[in-house]
């Protein structure tokens, strides 16, 4: 085991580095961030006086830096790809906020230079690190609901955004779509983990409830299939808050089921038993931080690399393709590529 800090360079300081930087900052003696770099000059510049390091306005020069170990990449989402690939290149360990990257071609690119350089990949999916959601794996993982045969997460909220604030996020061509692949991704992530199989096949509905001024939808209601034959529902928006008493997570078995708001988590087997603990609120980014921390100190796998990224990929664009075709659309399959 390395006893060394890691040493951090963050690519793009807008809004989601913020709880990033606040993360890094739970875990001094372990991570910190050594430079910083942001294509806005006076972006770099604020960045890199609020963390007391060098700042670049161009992350090729941060990549040349050996100061930095690993990077984490906070840029919009049609950047993340060639990040990425920069990153590995240059032999940085990557934590990348979601989504992984864009298209199917971006995701061979990604999975091959991370194969080639032989680094470390963690997908910045922050929601596994709620309590709730580690035990609800556990018990599924354990076998207390027998085979799994439902899936239902729900993540919606209703969103400020205008045309003066939403930024590159109400374009398709650089968010990837809507909401759906934005805040959607965080169920999307959270139901292929809980249906514990390989997402083989999705269709979806979108809807544009309020936001009409963005190109992409405001609100999606998606269904997949996995391999193993668990169904997974899935219910996003930025257009309104869900209805009081909606799950945020909720799992059905052979066995019995389980439920989740977050925090709360109830299971009820079909032998009577029946079980409620309640979990306090945690920062799920300063936990995802110390997790990609150990990741690189002891050599542990992520709990989710760039294969879950690109699978979690797949079932958002096979959903986008069942709404658009009005079918259910096979998910994309990425060959693993050797080292």
């Amino acid at each position: 085991m390395s006893t060394d800090i890691i040493r951090v360079g963050l690519i793009g300081g807008g809004g989601i580095a913020t709880v990033h930087i606040d993360g890094y900052a739970q875990h001094p003696d372990r991570i910190r961030i050594t430079a910083v770099a942001d294509a806005v000059p006076a972006t770099a510049q604020a960045r890199g006086a609020e963390l007391g390091v060098p700042h670049h306005t161009d992350y090729h020069q941060l990549l040349e830096r050996a100061d930095v170990d690993a990077v984490d990449i906070c840029l919009p989402h049609h950047l993340h790809r060639d990040a990425i690939v920069a990153a590995a290149r240059a032999g940085k360990h990557v934590l990348c906020e979601k989504p992984l990257c864009l298209t199917p071609e971006e995701a061979r690119d990604v999975q091959a230079a991370v194969s080639e350089a032989g680094i470390t990949l963690m997908c910045a999916h922050n929601q596994l690190f709620l309590p709730a959601v580690a035990k609800a794996k556990e018990l599924i993982d354990d076998g207390v609901l027998g085979t799994v045969y439902e899936v239902r997460t729900t993540d919606s909220f209703r969103n400020d955004f205008d045309p003066e604030n939403m930024g590159w996020r109400a374009h398709a061509s650089t968010s990837g779509g809507g909401e759906l692949i934005d805040t959607g991704y965080h169920p999307s992530y959270l139901l292929m983990h809980l249906a514990g199989g390989v997402p083989v096949q999705a269709t979806a509905m979108l809807s544009t409830h309020r936001l009409g001024f963005m190109e992409g939808e405001d609100s999606a209601q998606a269904l997949f299939r996995f391999d193993n034959g668990a169904v997974g529902q899935l219910v996003t928006s930025w257009a309104y808050e869900p209805a009081a008493g909606t799950e945020r997570f909720s799992v059905v078995g052979e066995l019995g089921s389980l439920t989740s708001d977050g925090t709360t988590l109830r299971w009820d087997l079909l032998d009577g038993t029946s079980e409620t603990v309640t979990h306090e609120e945690i920062d799920t980014f300063a936990a995802e931080i110390g997790a990609f921390a150990t990741c690189l100190q002891d050599g542990v796998r992520p709990i989710h690399t760039e294969r879950e990224g690109i699978a979690v990929l797949g079932m958002i664009l096979a959903a986008y393709e069942g709404a658009r075709t009005g079918t259910i659309a096979p998910v994309l399959q990425v060959d693993p590529v050797d080292a």
